[in-house]
């Protein structure tokens, strides 16, 4: 139980941000059936709009 005694909030804060910059990247790059509206990794939403 001590380890978690040691994370800081900067940790946790820089944590959150890299998983947002990752995700936005892997929208961005990836094709739309896997990371796109109604794609099987990271759906974006409907594929109507």
């Amino acid at each position: 139980m001590s380890w978690i005694s040691s994370i800081s909030f900067d940790e946790i804060t820089l944590s959150i941000v890299t998983l947002c910059m990752i995700r936005e990247t892997m929208i961005q790059f990836l094709p739309d059936r896997v990371a796109g509206p109604g794609g099987w990794l990271i759906d974006t939403g409907s594929k109507d709009m």
